[in-house]
């Protein structure tokens, strides 16, 4: 359709703007190419005289309107008509002229863009109409629309806002995005819209003019006024500009709006008259290049592509686009397409592989290297008309092009000379870029945070003169806050202040809007006018037009400036320009996707890449000279590794590095050369508190770049060193020390109770490097940790006065600055703690920063980078003076203001927001952390004095383990410092009552949270803290009475017939051959020591497992006692192994020696070791002997290294030739009980010599016997007892101290008789010989001696123990040579000998052995002889009662006490596991443990199955141990009164005894009787003011403690009764048998504790996701801060509320996250269940998935599937049928079960994996999980591991993560170095895997929820 414009009537004169305009259009006619069918469309201006101001027709093709003179003219539109009106415009203009003669309103629709607007105003300029504009925001409030108070004079009037002026004043009235206001404001306008009536807040009425005019010819005009009738005028129109709602998003129409307007479709211009006007812009561009470029667009704008889900292309930027191309021809389309479409930020990979399809289709790929600016040359400057303008010459390929460009009013300055910036060639070449955009556009940069945007954008405003207007935005800013706030006049009248933006628009300066990408659209709408066509219009009526429209405006009016200022109509400044700074939008998420395509059509887009390594090394240089060279390639090459990872764990930590962050950290080496570079960068990750997998992550990716922990960086920092002293003026904390501040304000110093310990030394002596640097702190850390303590006596130490705030859910960012009050009807501003603070110099400390919204919280980074801020008032705090210059209202930042930020660290449990993410890298951030158990135990001894050593080491103990557990994720609640301070505050003071129920005050939180409870209870019990307990139980053996003694006979010493006195033995002296060492690995591992008496007291102390195998059996212990240090041995001997460990310590060691043992070839070779430890010099260090082959070993434990001793051979006995003719084989024994002097005695059994190994001088002494030897005891050290092998006679065999070398040395040997008491007669009894089990090597005390026989007796004595009493004590031996007295208790009967037959092979028997170990000590401290015994020698009966089986145990310990003349027997419970070789068991013990002494007054035993055990048996320490465990406890409940001492009282008549009842009955109160129950002034039991108690001997009844505790057996029934029938119940309608439900009790029980823990994160996520938020504009609330003034004038709706914020619609629906479960189903899961549980904790796995997501479907959809031999894709839960209840779970466990049973051998792991991957993207979600779970069988079907790598990581949109069930070998870790860091787990248990998900989902799910 082809347009002609006619111009009929007489021109006025050349100069009239009729005339101009006409020109113009005419110009169009002359354009329009010749030809063209149909109908034309004509604009025709009639007019009669000179000027149309008088009035005239305008004509559009056959429609005409009358012009009619405008009232106000400036009000007119300026400049909106092009010198060449499109065609396609002319009709829309026809069609709105049509409208308006027909009286209608009109909405024009269509896409996002400044079109539909400039149609509106060409329409209103062509037919001469005022406007009057508003743009809609989320903010706009009825009063926007229709009357606004304002106090004047101190009344309040009604100021008439936009619609009532223009219905008035017959105005068109503009409304701009209808989409954007809430739904109850544009009602308001409906009746205005349909009948032109409106009511109005003051009481007048407006009417439509016809009406009005009927009764106007009825009523004279004064009646009507004093009706407060008003007449709409005819010429009110409304122009609605709109965008289609479901397509884009905000509010849809209200039905009845929309019923009152006409639409009209306003799409993008058609192709061709876009073309033309393209063309016309570019002239020196190829037509070719331009309609490829226009063809691109159009595309992306077509319908296809929105349901790719493209954005619109912004088709209204392409003039711009196309001008610069017009000034660098040269330069590629492509990049220009960037610039308005930065499709690689905006769009995931589909889209953008769509996009570039497109590019490819129009030829718009460049094949060549982009051509791009490179640099600015030069910039000059010059002025054209007042404008001020820099001619700028950018090079491009070697070229030099010059452009004009605004400038600022500043002098230019060169490109180079600039402080503190640094040149890099990717900066300059953006910074060209931006030139190019500036000449045409606003510009928005997008770029990572701390990436040097507002640096860049500085350096840009430096190089054209601009001064820069920072404006930081934040969420909820309103479009109020960016363009006019209200505030007092003096004499108490409303006013509105211009914001910054407002005031740089008119100054022509340079805004930078910081963070536009947080700000909602909503609100940017405001800026759309001002963006797109430098117009705005403002609150308080007044317009700022552009600076040729207003040049325009004042020609036509004739008017000054003065004058459109009166009518307050002011020029924007030319210069002015617009830089907005935002953060890349997020891919794929629903919530950050601010890059809409309204917002693309407002600026031109520069992307600013992090820098790349080389010139990042540059910037660091420059900006830190003296930084070391090999750290800063370290921490360079370590971020740029994780910043090109695809890995979004990688990602989120290089967020974390940012280049602001770097150069942090280079300013604290540079400063501070010796520290660590790996502390430096965990610090700045805040690593301590990151989810596990991201610290895996870390710490893998620290180790690649070779960033290690160095050596000498954790030496336990001495308290010496570490002390904060204050000398002369300056603070020292550690190495570091600062001048002490000079302070008036003394009363702000904080001043606090702080107990110095080391660990919080430390962490001020960082807070003091980073404080000196000039940095601002962020301490975060969990609660109770210390935060505020730290920091105040951090600023105590410095004398800094403290200004405090305390952020909240609420704060907003008034609370923050600001907060407005009314005084006298004026608004008064009182500074906000951060204003003092920043004015006055002080330090701010902000508490709680994370419970602020992060939004309200980002406004400390305008503060904290750039030093200014704009307060509510106007006022602006500004960093340095020099940009003060003469501003009022300015403060000045003191040099000494300082921030302290403390947060918790964040994720679940606080549920605070990230303020580390989001600000984290302003600060320089400390994590704080509960201090280690060796500082709290020293600051928790300042708190409690008084309190007990042990108590306090429980309770550090005890709550270090509950942190780690917290950290594992665990329990929920991270339990601190501050609990501990409270329990033992509690303790100081009250010192009676029991530990176990002052720990209740912190554990009663979770008392009903079974699972909570039940690990609590545990760790408490573990460390001893008898939680639970009650002082009544204790349950110590039952005392047995002990026989009476006998007096058994003498000893006498060779007084024979035979006159033999004594034999002498040679002795002969060697050497020692020593090899060695070898070096042995000696391996740490942490011992789980449990407590004994957590529930009952008993003889117990405290046991822990030894990490044994099934097969192993223990076959010797030793203990070692030491300066107060008792040290363990243990030798287990299948295969030989040493565990030791010291009885208080943490951990356990464990030595293989099983290379050093092998097993020989003699058939059956069961080895057996026993171990001696020695003492001082050689401590530490052991002697490991095999009684068969008697190896020696030497083992030094702190050296690690391991010697033979060969000991000289006795004489040669032939050898055999043939090994099974022996006769058994020959065993060598050791006698150790001198083993800490450091000798030892070996000898063989039935063989004649004796070797004394000498160990410190390397030698060993023979002697040699005339006898065969049975056993030996040393009795003393040169006294020992010999037993002959075949007649068991004892001979004494005494040696001189020290065997001299000459071998003069001879040792003496004495036949030892035992005479019975009634010898004198002759008859020697013929019972044989005993052979005692033990003899103590030392004597008893005299008055030990004394009380066990019970007579005053001092003399040397030996107690031993032998089969046939239970001790006996031999008076005067060894040492007298007089007959010694025997005393003995005797047995009821002999302890029958556990004989073990031995058939060896071919049938011969074996002589029977008795065991090897006899498992009898003596204490001869506490007089008792201890030893273990078989069930069966133990009389059961007396132990327990009738009734009662006794229990299964591995022996009784059989206490023999003399002291009390008592025996006990004390149960040792059975061993966990028992090795399957019996037979050898029983050779090495008759029962299954064995004993040893530990200490003084104790046993230690341990069991073969290696758990060992500390027992107490001497009487005077259970004592002691029973008081304390008493005191722990506390006194439990006892009877408690309350009584009132009162001085004086009126309320109580003076109290009196009361009558005396002569009958003596119990009264209760009453006030008569005494001797009641309390009554109010009567004596009694606890009454309210009684004189005193009178107990008249009536019982004051009250229930006991264990009587309430006692819930009566039938209730107890009852209840159980009524759960087990609810159970049968719930089975019978889900159909499932007993069976089943036991069965599925199996998997299920196994995980309920991970079960709970992950639904207690899932449901504190869904309260998250619930957040209320404030909605404002409300009748009732609180009252809103930023509303006062319109309070003050007395408007309704200034309250705000929290309410369910509705989602905004058109925003996309939150979707699920998704998750698909891949499980291993394949033979060899079945295979090696036996092995390790594999396949159960499979299925256990799957079964906690499928419970923990249940009722959760919405949030997160899973699916599981299985992989075998069979198949890759087998579908075990289909997303669509997700089982619903026990019943149907059970099927799917049996399913995979049946599976794994019968399917195919083979492995489908990777194709598995790569087709879940790319399954589960097919739907759409938030966020896509894939866990596999597989063993790690992948070598064996030859696959590489780095396949996997690759696949596992194929997708950046899915999370995958691999977890490797207990695999054959090393398979697994080897696999998980390969694989990516945190991306995969070794579950070695399988009961790690539920643990290892749990950690997945809340590590990942919930950083981003």
């Amino acid at each position: 359709m082809q347009s002609r414009l006619v111009l009929l009537g007489t021109p006025g004169g050349h100069g009239s703007p009729a005339a101009r305009r006409v020109r113009l259009l005419l110009r169009q006619a002359v354009r329009g190419r010749p030809g063209g069918a149909g109908q034309r469309s004509e604009v025709r201006l009639l007019h009669a005289g000179a000027g149309a101001d008088a009035g005239g027709t305008v004509t559009i093709g056959d429609v005409s309107y009358k012009l009619k003179a405008p009232k106000s003219p400036e009000l007119v539109p300026q400049k909106y008509i092009a010198d060449a009106v499109a065609p396609s415009v002319v009709q829309h203009l026809r069609w709105i002229m049509q409208k308006d003669l027909l009286g209608q309103d009109v909405f024009l629709i269509g896409p996002p863009g400044p079109l539909r607007r400039s149609i509106a105003m060409q329409y209103l300029e062509l037919t001469k109409r005022e406007v009057e504009y508003i743009a809609l925001s989320r903010d706009t409030t009825e009063t926007d629309l229709k009357q606004r108070r304002e106090i004047r004079a101190g009344t309040a009037f009604y100021v008439d806002q936009c619609a009532v002026r223009a219905a008035t004043e017959g105005r068109t009235l503009v409304l701009e995005g209808l989409e954007k206001a809430e739904r109850n404001v544009l009602p308001v306008l409906n009746n205005l819209l349909e009948n032109r009536e409106m009511q109005l807040e003051d009481g007048r009425f407006l009417m439509s003019a016809e009406r009005y005019d009927k009764l106007l010819r009825d009523h004279s005009k004064t009646e009507m006024d004093a009706w407060k009738i008003v007449r709409v005028s005819e010429n009110f129109r409304v122009v609605a500009l709109g965008l289609p709602v479901p397509k884009y998003s905000g509010n849809p129409l209200d039905p009845p709006l929309r019923s009152r307007f006409q639409a009209r479709d306003v799409y993008y211009l058609p192709f061709r008259d876009q073309l033309k006007l393209l063309y016309s812009v570019g002239a020196n561009v190829s037509a070719e290049k331009i309609s490829q470029l226009l063809s691109f667009a159009t595309t992306l704008c077509s319908q296809e592509s929105s349901t790719l889900g493209l954005p619109d292309f912004p088709v209204d930027s392409l003039p711009a686009a196309v001008q610069i191309l017009d000034s660098f021809p040269m330069m590629s389309i492509k990049h220009a397409i960037h610039w308005l479409y930065p499709y690689t930020l905006l769009l995931g990979p589909e889209g953008r592989l769509a996009v570039e399809g497109v590019l490819k289709r129009f030829g718009l790929q460049d094949s060549g290297s982009s051509v791009l600016p490179e640099e600015i040359v030069r910039v000059e400057r010059m002025t054209e008309n007042h404008i001020p303008q820099a001619s700028v010459t950018v090079r491009i390929t070697g070229k030099e092009v010059t452009i004009k460009v605004p400038a600022g009013t500043r002098p230019v300055g060169q490109p180079c000379a600039s402080e503190r910036f640094v040149q890099t060639s990717s900066h300059q070449q953006l910074l060209a870029e931006m030139m190019q955009s500036h000449m045409v556009k606003d510009i928005c940069l997008i770029g990572g945070k701390g990436c040097g945007k507002t640096v860049l954008a500085k350096r840009f405003a430096d190089i054209l003169g601009y001064n820069i207007e920072p404006i930081m935005l934040y969420q909820d800013m309103t479009a109020r806050d960016l363009l006019q706030q209200r505030y007092t006049l003096p004499n108490g009248d409303t006013a509105w202040r211009s914001s910054p933006l407002v005031t740089a628009a008119l100054e022509g300066k340079l805004v930078l809007l910081d963070g536009i990408h947080r700000v909602s659209a909503g609100t940017l709408a405001v800026l759309q006018r001002l963006i797109h066509d430098r117009e705005l219009s403002l609150y308080d009526g007044s317009r700022l037009l552009r600076e040729d429209r207003y040049m325009r405006l004042k020609e036509a009016l004739q008017m000054s400036d003065e004058q459109l200022q009166n009518r307050s109509i002011f020029p924007i400044h030319p210069s002015f320009r617009i830089i907005a700074l935002a953060e890349p939008p997020v891919i794929g998420s629903t919530t950050q996707q601010w890059l809409g395509p309204e917002f693309l059509t407002m600026f031109l887009f520069h992307y600013m890449k992090p820098l790349i390594k080389s010139e990042e090394t540059h910037v660091i240089r420059e900006m830190v000279p003296n930084l070391p060279q090999e750290a800063l390639d370290k921490l360079l090459s370590f971020t740029h590794k994780l910043r090109e990872t695809q890995d979004p764990t990688a990602q989120s930590l290089a967020a974390s590095l940012s280049s602001r962050q770097l150069l942090r950290i280079s300013r604290r080496l540079s400063q501070y050369p010796t520290e660590n570079l790996h502390s430096a960068v965990t610090k700045a990750c805040l690593s301590r508190f990151l989810p596990s997998l991201a610290r895996s992550a870390l710490e893998k990716n620290l180790a690649d770049a070779s960033i290690e922990i160095s050596a000498d960086n954790n030496p336990k920092p001495e308290l010496e060193d570490y002390k904060c002293e204050v000398t002369a003026g300056s603070l020292r904390i550690g190495a570091v020390s600062a001048p002490v501040y000079n302070t008036r304000e003394k009363m702000k110093v904080p001043d606090v109770l702080f107990y110095d310990n080391v660990q919080h030394m430390v962490v001020m002596e960082d807070m003091l490097k980073d404080f000196l640097l000039g940095e601002h702190l962020l301490l975060v850390g969990n609660q109770g940790v210390g935060k505020n303590k730290i920091v105040d006596r951090f600023l105590h130490l410095l004398n800094r006065p403290r200004e405090y705030i305390q952020l909240h859910r609420d704060t907003t960012v008034q609370t923050l600055t600001l907060q407005p009050s009314v005084k006298d009807g004026l608004i008064v501003y009182e500074d906000s703690p951060l204003v003092k603070a920043v004015k006055l110099g002080h330090v701010l400390v902000v508490d709680e920063a994370d419970k602020a919204p992060t939004n309200v919280t980002c406004i400390l980074k305008t503060l904290v980078e750039n030093g200014e801020m704009i307060l509510a008032d106007g006022r602006r705090i500004v960093a340095n003076s020099a940009n003060v210059n003469g501003r009022e209202n300015v403060i000045v930042i003191h040099p000494d203001f300082r921030m302290i930020v403390l947060a918790n660290r964040p994720g679940f449990p606080f549920l605070g927001n990230d303020f580390f993410g989001t600000l984290g890298d302003i600060f320089s951030c400390h994590a704080i952390d509960n201090p280690k158990p060796h500082s709290e135990l020293a600051m928790l001894r300042q708190y409690g004095p008084n309190v007990p050593e042990p108590i306090l080491q429980r309770l550090v103990a005890a709550f270090g383990e509950l942190r780690s557990l917290a950290d594992q994720g665990v329990i929920n609640y991270p339990y601190s410092t501050r609990e501990v301070v409270n329990i033992v505050k509690h303790l100081q003071k009250f010192p009676t009552e029991g530990l176990s129920s002052v720990v209740r005050n912190v554990f009663d939180f979770d008392s009903y949270n079974n699972d909570t409870r039940e690990i609590l209870m545990n760790t408490l019990h573990k460390y001893g803290i008898p939680i639970g307990a009650k002082p009544t139980s204790v349950q110590l053996a039952k005392e047995l009475p002990l026989p009476e003694q006998t007096f058994t006979g003498y000893w006498t010493f060779g007084q024979s017939g035979d006159g033999t006195e004594r034999l002498l033995c040679p002795a002969e002296t060697h050497h020692v051959d020593v090899k060695g060492p070898a070096h042995v690995n000696i391996q740490e591992y942490p011992i789980e020591r449990q407590e004994g008496r957590s529930h009952t007291f008993t003889e117990e102390f405290a046991s822990w497992r030894l990490p044994l195998d099934e097969i192993n059996i223990i076959c010797d212990i030793a203990t070692s006692h030491e300066n107060e240090e008792n040290t363990l041995y243990v030798v287990a001997c299948n295969p030989v192994s040493l565990y030791f460990m010291n009885t208080a310590g943490k951990s356990g060691y464990l030595v293989d020696l099983f290379d050093i043992f092998p097993r020989t070839a003699s058939g059956v070779w069961h080895p057996f070791v026993t171990v001696a430890p020695l003492g001082n010099p050689l401590k530490g260090q052991v002697i490991l002997h095999e009684q068969q082959s008697n190896v020696v070993l030497l083992l030094d434990t702190a050296s690690q290294g391991l010697w033979r001793l060969i000991l000289p051979s006795e004489e040669v006995t032939s050898k055999q030739s043939s090994w099974w003719t022996k006769d058994g084989a020959e065993t060598y024994k050791m006698c150790k009980e001198f083993s800490h002097k450091n000798w030892l005695v070996f000898y063989k059994e039935k063989g004649n010599s004796l070797m004394v190994l000498d160990v410190l001088e390397g030698r060993t002494h023979t002697i040699s016997l005339p006898i065969n030897l049975k056993t030996v005891f040393l009795v003393a050290e040169d006294k020992w007892l010999l037993v002959e092998s075949s007649t068991n006679q004892k001979y004494l065999l005494s040696k001189p101290a020290h065997i001299e070398s000459e071998g003069s040395g001879v040792c003496q040997l004495y036949v030892l008789k035992e005479e019975p008491p009634s010898a004198g007669f002759g008859l020697v009894q013929e019972t044989g010989f005993s052979v005692p089990h033990k003899i103590a090597s030392d004597q008893l005390s005299s008055e030990n001696l004394s009380s066990a026989l019970g007579q005053k007796i001092a003399s040397p004595n030996r107690m031993l123990s032998d089969e046939s009493s239970y001790a006996t004590i031999v008076v005067g031996f060894p040492d007298l040579k007089s007959p010694n007295e025997v005393y003995s208790w005797k047995r009821p009967s002999s302890l029958s000998k556990a004989r073990v037959t031995n058939t060896a092979f071919y049938g011969a028997r074996k002589e029977s052995e008795s065991p090897k170990q006899s498992n009898c000590v003596t204490l001869v401290d506490t007089n008792q002889i201890v030893r273990i015994l078989p069930p069966g020698e133990v009389p059961l009966k007396d132990i327990y009662p009738k009734d009662v089986t006794p229990p299964h145990t591995a022996g009784y310990i059989e206490v023999t006490d003399l002291q009390s003349k008592k025996l006990r027997y004390i149960p040792v419970p059975r061993s966990e596991s028992l090795s399957p070789y019996t037979t050898w068991l029983s050779t090495i013990s008759d029962t299954d443990a064995l004993l040893a002494e530990w200490g003084k007054g104790g046993v230690v035993t341990v069991d073969m199955g290696g758990r060992m055990r500390l027992w107490e048996t001497g009487l005077e320490r259970l004592q002691r141990s029973l008081t304390e465990w008493r005191s722990m406890i506390g006194r439990g409940d006892a009877h408690m009164q309350i009584t009132i001492h009162r001085d004086s009282g009126e309320d109580v008549s003076s109290p009196k005894h009361g009558k005396e009842d002569p009958d003596n009955m119990p009264h209760v109160g009453g006030n008569t009787w005494a001797g009641g129950t309390g009554g109010r002034d009567t004596a009694g039991l606890g009454g309210k003011g009684g004189p005193y108690r009178l107990d008249a001997g009536h019982a004051v009844y009250q229930v006991s403690e264990a009587e309430k505790d006692a819930v009566p057996e039938e209730v107890k029934r009852a209840a159980r009764e009524m759960g087990q029938r609810a159970f049968q119940q719930r089975l019978k309608e889900i159909q499932m048998s007993d069976y089943d439900a036991a069965s599925y009790e199996r998997f299920s029980g196994a995980v309920r504790r991970q079960v709970r823990s992950l639904r207690i994160v899932l449901d504190n996520l869904q309260a998250k996701g619930k957040e209320r938020q404030w909605l404002r504009h409300q009748a009732t609330g609180e009252l809103d801060d930023t509303k006062v003034i319109d309070g003050l004038a007395g408007e309704k709706a200034i309250y705000k509320r929290r309410g369910e914020l509705e989602p905004q619609l058109g925003s996309p629906q939150q979707k699920p996250k998704r998750l698909r479960l891949l499980v291993d189903v394949s033979g060899s899961m079945y295979r090696f269940n036996g092995v390790d549980g594999r396949l159960e904790r499979s299925m256990e796995a799957v079964c906690m998935v499928m419970e923990a997501f249940e009722n959760y479907e919405e949030k997160f959809k899973y699916d599981i599937a299985g992989h075998s031999g069979d198949g890759y894709d087998i579908d075990l839960v289909p997303v669509n049928k997700i089982p619903k209840d026990n019943k149907q779970r059970l099927e799917i466990l049996k399913t995979m079960h049946a599976h794994a049973q019968f399917c195919m051998s083979g492995d489908h792991t990777l194709e598995g994996t790569k087709h879940a991957i790319q399954e589960v993207v097919k739907e759409e979600a938030d966020e896509y999980f894939v866990i596999v779970l597989s063993d790690a069988n992948l070598s064996r079907y030859g696959i590489h591991p780095s396949r996997f790598a690759e696949i596992l990581t194929s997708n950046p949109q899915v999370n995958a993560f691999a977890i490797f069930i207990g695999s054959l070998g090393d398979q697994a870790t080897r696999l998980q170095r390969t694989l990516p860091a945190g991306r995969s787990f070794v579950a070695m248990d399988t009961k790690d895997i539920p643990q290892i998900l749990q950690q997945i989902f809340t590590s990942t799910m919930l950083s981003s929820v």
